[in-house]
């Protein structure tokens, strides 16, 4: 086995968790988000049909 073995403080090991660092204030649920492109495309669409 080898002699040079490197030791890792515990509790930091290599792991990051960006998720606790930042929390966004703007919370939007997949439906909101799902309507909207929706909303674009008809939009654009009769951008394009009408102009």
């Amino acid at each position: 086995m080898a002699q040079n073995k490197i030791s890792v403080p515990s509790g930091i090991g290599g792991i990051v968790r960006y998720g606790e660092e930042h929390e966004s204030k703007l919370k939007l649920k997949p439906e909101h988000v799902v309507i909207f492109i929706i909303l674009v495309i008809l939009f654009v669409s009769l951008l394009k049909i009408f102009f």
